[in-house]
């Protein structure tokens, strides 16, 4: 019988199945005052009875001042399904200044908010800019209230309008829901990204998580993948067994020639982390969506041929007529001389 991944944990930070040495704050001063050890045991008590179901965190022993969290990409966003990592740490002058927050990107930038280099840019961290009320506040704001916020601010339904200045734009512009629409297409990519490389490296202390997270998930991720390059669901949108092709396509040709090109991969990982026989079935799928986007590409390279035969074709017309123009202007200037 599995044991349940527990959603609150204190684990031992020393031996080797615990080990914290690829915490990204392992090597940082771990003095901490008084005041702030007693700060941190409040926070674990709070974590543990209010954490959200999609949210898993385990915090160590023999160091109190990291923590380690996991946040399930929520649905309704192109992060559906995906495991999103962060590294913490609690300073020793706690809570007079927010804690350190670390995103394990595997150099993948799939939020504005979230570096590829691992930084986290949120109001809460005064990392961002905000207005005072939505900053740090020593005497009300918790590690949770941290988590909580990166899942429902940053990790949202349209990131593109998280980037400085695109928050103005107006969503019911069809320009701006259509730059939204492109940049939810790239961040999908890069969150299947995200998920192989998660599984290729996961976290120490989340390694079983990982695993049967991606076995529960991967049907589900791939079934998402189809019905995207097909036609049936916005990315984020929910997807359905029963949904219908809709007439116009719903994303990108540039969409579905890179997720032609992550959907095999994707199922390699998934089955190599034990996922059900019944997947390689959804092989077939990327099969078919590489020859129909194989026709799509040959249907655009046959009437770029024919645009730049055009093209040729105006400009020898418009070199023909250069020509004639100064044989006419070069015999008439003659004409006049000679008179």
């Amino acid at each position: 019988m599995t044991r349940e991944f527990k959603q609150f944990d204190i684990i031992c930070a020393n031996d080797e199945v615990n080990s914290i040495s690829d915490h990204h704050y392992v090597s940082a001063s771990n003095s901490l005052s008084a005041s702030a050890t007693k700060q941190i045991m409040k926070e674990w008590r709070i974590l543990e009875k209010n954490l959200p179901d999609s949210i898993f965190v385990r915090v160590y022993e023999g160091r109190v001042d990291l923590l380690r969290a996991v946040i399930i990409g929520p649905t309704g966003t192109p992060y559906h399904d995906g495991l999103f990592f962060f590294d913490i740490q609690v300073p020793s002058n706690y809570p007079a200044s927010p804690p350190k927050v670390h995103y394990r990107s595997f150099g993948y930038t799939l939020n504005p908010n979230l570096y590829s280099s691992g930084k986290v840019c949120l109001s809460l961290l005064n990392t961002w800019s905000g207005h005072e009320n939505q900053k740090w506040n020593p005497s009300q704001s918790t590690i949770l209230q941290v988590l909580v916020s990166i899942q429902g601010l940053v990790l949202n339904a349209r990131p593109y309008y998280n980037e400085p200045g695109n928050g103005s734009y107006s969503s019911s512009s069809q320009y701006y829901r259509k730059i939204s629409s492109s940049y939810n297409e790239d961040v999908f990519i890069m969150s299947c990204k995200t998920m192989m490389a998660t599984l290729n490296r996961p976290p120490k202390s989340f390694e079983e998580f990982v695993s049967r997270h991606f076995r529960d998930r991967a049907s589900s991720i791939l079934v998402a993948c189809n019905a995207y390059v097909n036609g049936q669901a916005n990315i984020g949108s929910p997807v359905t067994t029963t949904a219908t092709a809709e007439t116009t396509s719903l994303t990108s040709t540039k969409f579905k020639m890179e997720v032609a090109f992550q959907y095999p991969r994707l199922v390699d990982s998934f089955m190599k982390n034990g996922s059900p026989l019944e997947i390689i079935e959804l092989l077939d799928a990327s099969k078919e969506m590489r020859k129909e986007l194989g026709k799509e590409r040959d249907r655009r390279n046959r009437c770029n041929e024919k645009i730049c035969m055009l093209v040729v074709g105006i400009y020898v017309l418009v070199c023909v007529i250069i020509v004639v123009t100064v044989k006419i202007w070069a015999s008439n200037s003659k004409s006049i001389s000679n008179e």
